[in-house]
C-alpha cells in the first residue's frame, strides 16, 4: 500500500534519469468508486508547478521515486479538469463526517493502492497513524513499534472512498460526507448529529436531497440553535409544509422560539387543521404539561366495539405515532372515562362494547402542570404516556415517554453545566487564595533581603 504522505516531495525522473524535479500532488477524477490518479502535479527548478498526464507518461513509481516513460522534451503539460481534485490540496487536512462515530473527523493521509502502472485512491486515514506518518514515515513506525512492545496496537482508521461523496465542489473549501442514499438509511436523530457539524451551506446542500417527509423528521431532532439557522435557510412554503408533516407538538415548540411575524406567515401558509392545532398547543406555557403534549392520540366512545376501535386503527396514517393505548371517552361530554392497552384490545370479542373491558382507573395530570412534575410521574410510574385533561376531564392531549425523557435530560444538563461552574469558581477561589498567600511570602522575602 502506498500513502500520499509518503510520495510528496518524492523525485520525478524522466527515462533518461534527469531529474525534473518533485511530486507535489496527485489529482483524481471523482466519477469512480475507486478513483484513479489521473495527474502528476510536480515542482520543477525553481519551484515551477507543472502537471502531466499519469496514465500518459508514468512508467514506474516507488514511494522513492517517479519515473516516467520519455525524455522530458517530449513531455506535454496539462490543466487540472473540472471533474478533477487534487489530493493533498484539496482533501488533505479537509474534514469527514464519519456516521459510525458520529462526529467531525480530519482528513490526516490518504491510502492509495497501486496496479500495475495504475494507481487508485482506496480511502482516507483519519487516525494518529496519518498524523505521525505526516511527520515522518520513521515517526509512525517507531511509535507503531514501541506500542507493540507494550501490547497497544495502533491500527489504521480508514474511511474507504466508496462510502463517501464530494458534499461541496467549490474546491476552496472541499468537504467530504456520506453519500446522500446512505443518510436517507440512518436514523433522523443520526442525521441530525452529522448536520449539526456542517456549515450552514453544506446542511442546506444535504436538505436538497432528502424528500419533505424525511427532512421534517431531521428537523425535529436538530438543536434549537441549528435548527432555528437552519429554517432561515429554506423558502417560507418548505418550511411551513415540513412543519405541517411534524407531530403537532414539536412543530409547536419550534414555532414558539420564532419571530411573530415568522411563525404567523408559516401558520398561514399551512393547512387549516394543522395550524389549528398548533395553535391550540402555543396557548400553553412551554414549561407544562400543556405544553409538552401532544394532540395525536386514539380516542373512542365508550359505546363503541372493539370491532370499531380495530378499523379506525388500521385507518390511521402511516406517520401516526406509535399507539400504546386507546382512550375511552364518555359519548355526549368527550370526558376521559377509560382506557384500553393493545392486549387488551386483542384478546376481546369484536363486539364487545369498550366500556365493558376498559380500566376506569388511571393517572391523570392537568396541562397547568409544570414539565419537571410530570417527567417524575412517569419515570415513577413506568408511564408509556400520561392523558393530558382540562377541569371537566375533557382529554387533551397526551405527554409520552420521550416528551419526558428530554426534559429529564435537559435538567440533567443543566445541573451538570451547574456544578461545573461550581467547580471552575472554586478551582479559581482555591488559585487566588494560593497566589495571595504566595505573593505574600514573597513580598516577605523580599523585604527580609
Amino acid at each position: 500500500m502506498f500513502y500520499l504522505s509518503s510520495m510528496l516531495g518524492r523525485p520525478v525522473y524522466d527515462s533518461a534519469g534527469e531529474k525534473l524535479g518533485v511530486v507535489s500532488d496527485l489529482a483524481i477524477s471523482t466519477g469512480e468508486v475507486f478513483p484513479r490518479i489521473t495527474s502528476l502535479a510536480f515542482k520543477g527548478p525553481g519551484r515551477t508547478p507543472f502537471m502531466i498526464s499519469w496514465r500518459k507518461y508514468v512508467a514506474d513509481f516507488t514511494e522513492d521515486e517517479v519515473t516516467l516513460n520519455t525524455e522530458s522534451y517530449n513531455i506535454r503539460f496539462s490543466y487540472l479538469q473540472p471533474t478533477e481534485v487534487l489530493l493533498a490540496r484539496d482533501l488533505l487536512d479537509q474534514q469527514i463526517v464519519d456516521t459510525q462515530g458520529m462526529k467531525i473527523v480530519r482528513v490526516n493521509d490518504l491510502k492509495l493502492s497501486p496496479s500495475g502502472t495504475q494507481l487508485r485512491l482506496l480511502g482516507a486515514e483519519v487516525g494518529i497513524r496519518g498524523i505521525l506518518r505526516q511527520l515522518h514515515p520513521l515517526l509512525e513506525r517507531a511509535v507503531v513499534g514501541v506500542s507493540g512492545t507494550f501490547h497497544k496496537k495502533i491500527d489504521e482508521k480508514i474511511i474507504a472512498w466508496n462510502y463517501m461523496d464530494l458534499l461541496d465542489r467549490d474546491l476552496s473549501k472541499v468537504k467530504l460526507s456520506v453519500t446522500h442514499k446512505r443518510l436517507d438509511e440512518l436514523h433522523p436523530a443520526d442525521v441530525a448529529d452529522i448536520l449539526e457539524q456542517l456549515d450552514p451551506k453544506q446542511r442546506a446542500e444535504v436538505f436538497k436531497h432528502l424528500d419533505e417527509a424525511r427532512s421534517a423528521e431531521v428537523i425535529a431532532e436538530l438543536e434549537d440553535d441549528v435548527q432555528a439557522e437552519t429554517l432561515d435557510d429554506l423558502d417560507d412554503r418548505q418550511v411551513s409544509s415540513m412543519l405541517g408533516q411534524m407531530d403537532p407538538d414539536d412543530a409547536a415548540d419550534i414555532i414558539r422560539d420564532l419571530p411573530y411575524e415568522k411563525a404567523e406567515t408559516l401558520l398561514r401558509l399551512m393547512g387549516v387543521e394543522d395550524a389549528a392545532e398548533i395553535r391550540a398547543l402555543l396557548g400553553y406555557r412551554e414549561d407544562t404539561a400543556g405544553g409538552m403534549m401532544t394532540t395525536q392520540f386514539v380516542a373512542m366512545s365508550e359505546t363503541s366495539t372493539v370491532r370499531d376501535t380495530v378499523e379506525v386503527l388500521r385507518g390511521l396514517d402511516e406517520d401516526f405515532p406509535t399507539v400504546h393505548f386507546v382512550y375511552v371517552l364518555e359519548e355526549d361530554t368527550e370526558k376521559l372515562v377509560g382506557v384500553l392497552s393493545m392486549r387488551t384490545l386483542l384478546l376481546a370479542h369484536r363486539e364487545q362494547q369498550l366500556h365493558e373491558i376498559m380500566y376506569d382507573e388511571m393517572l391523570t395530570i392537568s396541562p397547568d402542570d409544570p414539565e419537571e412534575e410530570v417527567a417524575d410521574d412517569i419515570a415513577k410510574y413506568d408511564m408509556v404516556a400520561l392523558p393530558v385533561v382540562d377541569e371537566s376531564g375533557r382529554m387533551l392531549g397526551l405527554v409520552t415517554v420521550d416528551d419526558a425523557l428530554d426534559v429529564i435530560e435537559e435538567s440533567t444538563e443543566s445541573e451538570k453545566t451547574t456544578n461545573l461552574w461550581l467547580r471552575i469558581l472554586v478551582g479559581a477561589l482555591c488559585g487566588l487564595a494560593f497566589l495571595a498567600v504566595y505573593t505574600a511570602v514573597l513580598l516577605r522575602v523580599v523585604g527580609v533581603v
